[in-house]
């Protein structure tokens, strides 16, 4: 019989180390919804294993009372898949931002996304290198002054979630730094997804990027801004939800148009609609709202679950290491 689990809660997985972030980095807000959250997995808490690489975002490991690795510079998804395969059984998240995680990082979280390996990813977006002084990312806009970027970048900067969706994710969703009770259950539907789950968190950097992200956090105006997607429902948006989104048959693009008149034209929210999701992922203001929520899912087996499968079958068949170097295209040298 299995033991129940000793109540935890949020003081279980603060550790007693001095938070250093700058004051109004959104990265706090996130510590603590994640912290809030870790008691409802109902999973032991020796099984949680943080791993992150080099940025901001990347000294959660340090703040979560639990296993972790602070890795280097954009192969926290390589070491993250090491420790799932050693143990499937432990819960592996990867905290990683959208410089860590898209430049230097870019190949390994491609193939990590694109394998399925059973992971729980968050990407921290605040559209700016923060720990190394404020240089353009991948996702900056285009015009961005910074250090490396003085007179404006002209990058075009990438989608997170489009290229997730691109690489093959099987769960791609977004959510926003402090709206605690979106991001828990977004995560939370992550966490239960069987497979990479991919998690974009639009984060504010009060330093170097501050506001970047206030049309879709400032109550007053965010409902103009941002359409809260859910499974089977029309997608509407606006102070009063008189917005909604359809799709333009003949051009194949999305479009804004009001809800009355157009009740039976309105895009339904598909989680499982790949194409969709692709329109869904990009759309952007001032001419679309950004959507947040689960953007894409697909039922499919891991990594792991396939792995665990060719070990397997490999002991089945008993096959020695020098049957294997003997086996194929061989040769002698003499």
């Amino acid at each position: 019989m299995n033991q129940a689990l000793p109540t935890l809660t949020l003081k279980d997985f603060a550790s007693d180390q001095e938070v250093r972030w700058c004051p109004g980095c959104g990265d706090y807000a996130i510590l603590k919804t994640i912290q809030k959250l870790m008691p409802r997995l109902d999973t032991p808490k020796e099984n949680q294993v943080f791993v992150s690489g080099i940025g901001c975002s990347s000294r959660f490991p340090y703040y979560m009372n639990t296993f972790g690795f602070h890795t280097i510079h954009g192969r926290a998804p390589a070491i993250a898949t090491g420790v799932k395969l050693a143990n499937p059984e432990l819960d592996v998240w990867v905290i990683t931002g959208d410089g860590d995680g898209f430049s230097i990082g870019g190949n390994h979280m491609m193939h990590v996304i694109r394998r399925n390996v059973d992971l729980n990813i968050l990407l921290f977006n605040n559209e700016i290198y923060g720990l190394t002084k404020g240089q353009y990312s991948p996702t900056s806009q285009v015009g961005t002054r910074s250090p490396s970027s003085p007179t404006g970048s002209i990058d075009s900067p990438l989608s997170p979630c489009l290229v997730a969706l691109g690489s093959g994710s099987t769960f791609i969703s977004r959510s926003i730094d402090t709206e605690a009770k979106h991001l828990t259950e977004v995560v939370k539907r992550g966490h239960d997804h069987r497979g990479a789950s991919f998690i974009e968190i639009l984060q504010n950097c009060p330093i170097y990027n501050d506001g970047i992200f206030e049309q879709v956090k400032d109550k007053k105006i965010a409902p103009d801004f941002r359409v809260e997607l859910s499974h089977g429902q029309p997608i509407i948006f606006g102070k009063e939800s008189e917005k909604g989104i359809t799709l333009n048959r003949d051009s194949l693009e999305l479009e804004v148009v009001s809800v009355a008149g157009n009740e039976g034209k309105l895009l339904v929210h598909d989680e499982t609609h790949k194409i969709q999701a692709q329109l869904l992922a990009t759309m952007t203001g001032p001419d679309f709202p950004v959507a947040v929520g689960v953007i894409y899912r697909e039922e499919k087996t891991s990594f792991v679950e396939d792995s665990q499968e060719l070990v397997q079958k490999a002991r089945i068949e008993k096959s020695s290491l020098k049957s294997l170097l003997h086996s194929g295209h061989t040769w002698e040298v003499k």
